[in-house]
């Protein structure tokens, strides 16, 4: 280091302890890494509660993007082997309800986990008749009838689902669709020990 480098570090000094108000900048002591394993644990444990609160089921339900339907769409479907018959009176509402879902004021995240956890609740249950009340969505953002969309995409994809049909008008109409559950394992069972005593 020359003179002038050493007179020019002088002055400085001189300058900043002749400043008023000028204060030395204090050090962060602290050190930030990645999550921990306790952070890793955590989200594990709270994916474990989850999971159980869902009847031991993981939600594998998509989130990702669907395909758009209309407000007033028609959405209905029914497995093989399902009688006429009975498809006509779940499309006419005439099967007793017993349980309705409903999502009025919930986001997206709630709709997701509820849904799931009503169908699998239900179907352990042997609640076979349900109402799912996702409402038209006329103006629902990112686009018109966002939950109707994802809901009929949801009942293709779940096992536990015989059929479904839009609702009739007294029940929600467009709003709303019918939905008729499996006969779980018990029910199959007991279904099976009545036809041999017969």
């Amino acid at each position: 280091m020359n003179n002038r480098d050493k007179n020019d570090d002088c002055d400085f000094s001189a300058e900043m302890f002749n400043m008023e108000g000028v204060k030395p900048l204090k050090q962060d002591k602290h050190v930030y890494f990645g999550p921990t394993e306790a952070d890793r644990l955590a989200k594990k444990l709270r994916r474990e509660a989850l999971e159980r609160t869902l009847g031991g089921f993981r939600n594998y339900l998509t989130t990702e993007s669907v395909h758009a339907i209309l407000p007033d769409d028609i959405i209905s479907f029914k497995k093989d082997g399902v009688q006429d018959g009975v498809f006509k009176n779940l499309r006419l509402g005439k099967y007793a309800i017993t349980n309705t879902l409903n999502f009025q004021g919930m986001n997206f995240k709630l709709v997701h986990d509820k849904f799931f956890q009503f169908i699998v609740n239900n179907y352990q249950e042997g609640n076979r008749s349900l109402l799912i009340k996702h409402g038209m969505g006329i103006n629902s953002k990112p686009f018109p009838a966002f939950y109707k969309s994802y809901v009929n995409v949801w009942l293709h994809s779940m096992p536990e689902i015989l059929a479904f049909h839009t609702a009739t008008k007294q029940h929600g109409g467009y709003g709303a669709v019918y939905v008729l559950l499996k006969k779980n394992e018990k029910q199959k069972l007991e279904n099976r020990e009545r036809h041999q005593a017969g």
